[in-house]
């Protein structure tokens, strides 16, 4: 399931060996809001690097277009088998689509 578009806020992420698309959909970030909360203070977290491993995790669940047989623990052990630095680069293009929209 690759072919992500940046240019519409999708990004992908190896998890379980499947490179999982992430695109954050009207109904998926108000499911990940429900959660976490305000989007806007999850991105300023994220900007002060105050976000949580959790949180992190939380926001690629909701953003995941199928996930078919995958869990949520899936998501965390994938986010943690990157590594921070490489988890980034998914979270940077989701928080910029909630930042500025498709334009």
């Amino acid at each position: 399931m690759s072919g992500a578009n940046p240019y519409r806020g999708e990004a992908t992420l190896d998890i379980a060996g499947r490179d999982c698309r992430l695109r954050p959909s009207f109904a998926a970030l108000v499911a990940a809001e429900e959660e976490l909360g305000p989007l806007f203070a999850l991105v300023e977290r994220a900007g002060e690097g105050q976000l949580r491993l959790g949180e992190m995790a939380a926001l690629f669940w909701h953003c995941m277009e199928e996930r078919g047989d995958l869990t949520r623990d899936d998501v965390g052990a994938a986010v943690m088998r990157h590594g921070m630095a490489a988890s980034v680069k998914p979270l940077r293009v989701l928080l910029g689509q909630i930042l500025q929209g498709t334009g």
